[in-house]
């Protein structure tokens, strides 16, 4: 094999592990995050942190996303549906794939360095969650939790970053959010939860058996109050809760996608949860942008 074709397969693999082929986690993780950045900068957020924001978006997901993998090296060829990632592959050895986590780290810090105080002292917050995270399977079966906070943590650095403070908005979404994220996480969890049972692994899919669709249901329910309550506090407009209802007719398609319980229809309705995010993102763009 030439080196020019060496370095071309290895980059493929640093890409794979970074999960960059696949960006619907990124998306999952944008959404609430602009959402917060059009509430706390009134619908016009500074393009400087605008693009600091989607920037580390990007960057720290493709970490969690390295360190998750590097967290299951020994599992992920166990389960069908990430025996061909990276590592489980043995493309990518377990410390070049610390070496690029510290390397996106360090992007990520450069990044947050050109905020303010309290969001730099978030963002180390942050880090530490999504570190966490991928080892939290081995120990408690509300994983799905810890990734919902982890997921959050955009939002409250959204409002400190745009000199916000911590208002009850912020918490609004931050709530709404961890119960959306650990709902659709375990969508998610279903889909891989014959394998996690074999192996060991634990989840909210295995924690809630035969009661996992009433479970996410109800934190879907939970989602929609509070996202309601959040369209109170700010004063909005009926075009903010069309989009509510809208979310609420693709919640229900979800569940019509998981009734059966066939892990391939579950993960396709996680999938689905993107259309939930930049339906509530465009609700407040529409908010923000012309009914104030």
């Amino acid at each position: 094999m030439s080196r020019g074709a060496m370095i071309s397969q290895r980059s493929s693999a640093y890409w794979r592990l970074m999960r960059a082929d696949r960006p619907i986690g990124t998306l999952l993780l944008l959404w609430p995050t602009l959402s917060a950045l059009l509430i706390a900068g009134a619908g016009n957020p500074p393009l400087k942190i605008l693009v600091i924001f989607l920037l580390g978006v990007w960057v720290m997901r493709s970490a969690g996303c390295v360190i998750n993998d590097y967290a299951d090296r020994h599992i992920d060829g166990q389960v069908s549906r990430t025996k061909q990632r990276p590592l489980a592959r043995g493309e990518v050895q377990s410390w070049e794939a610390l070496l690029l986590f510290a390397g996106l780290l360090l992007v990520a810090l450069l990044l947050v360095l050109q905020l303010n105080k309290t969001t730099i002292y978030l963002s180390f917050a942050a880090v530490g969650v999504a570190t966490l995270y991928p080892f939290c399977k081995r120990f408690t079966q509300l994983p799905q939790v810890v990734l919902g906070v982890a997921f959050s943590f955009g939002i409250l650095m959204a409002f400190t970053a745009l000199e916000q403070g911590l208002p009850l908005p912020a918490w609004l979404l931050l709530f709404a959010n961890v119960s959306w994220t650990v709902a659709y996480d375990t969508q998610y969890a279903m889909a891989d939860r014959d394998d996690d049972r074999q192996i060991g692994v634990k989840s909210t899919a295995i924690l809630f058996a035969q009661y996992d669709r009433l479970a996410i249901a109800a934190l879907q329910l939970i989602t929609l109050v509070l996202l309601a309550g959040l369209g109170a506090v700010i004063n909005a407009a009926y075009p903010y809760y069309l989009g509510l209802v809208v979310i609420v007719g693709l919640f229900a398609w979800q569940h019509r996608l998981i009734w059966q319980r066939q892990p391939s229809a579950c993960f396709q309705a996680f999938l689905h949860n993107n259309h939930v995010g930049w339906v509530l993102t465009l609700a407040i763009v529409i908010e923000f942008w012309f009914f104030r």
